[in-house]
């Protein structure tokens, strides 16, 4: 992996490692805004701390392509429910990243998961 790809790995891997820590430090406020924002309710207990499994493999560079690989789907889904929010005119709290995060969803939210999704990309084929 190049230098490139490493550091957006790590960038990366810090991203999911807040988003996870910040879900569990919101208590159970966060769970809820989950729910309203449309996440599958057999996904919410466990998302934090997957979120958290999955930043520490890209930080440490366990196995980077596939951790790698693994970020790109999850954004791409977290996009999608985003995107689909939106098209619905439904505008709940974004609760990405725990009590950070409770501005109504918009286009900011897209634009931040594409450049996630671009750092993705870049730490998949550097």
């Amino acid at each position: 992996m190049s230098a490139v790809g490493l550091v957006a790995s790590i960038l990366l891997g810090l991203v999911f490692l807040v988003s996870g820590g910040s879900k569990l430090a919101a208590g159970p406020g966060w769970p809820e805004q989950a729910r309203g924002l449309g996440a599958p309710p057999f996904i919410v207990p466990v998302l934090p701390w997957f979120e958290i499994v999955l930043g520490a493999v890209l930080v440490m560079q366990l196995v980077p392509t596939l951790a790698a690989a693994v970020a790109l789907l999850v954004l791409a889904g977290f996009t999608v429910l985003i995107l689909r929010r939106l098209a619905e005119g439904q505008r709940p709290p974004c609760a990405c990243f725990g009590a950070w995060s409770t501005k109504p969803l918009g286009r900011g939210h897209v634009v931040r998961n594409l450049g996630f999704i671009g750092l993705a990309v870049v730490a998949l084929l550097a």
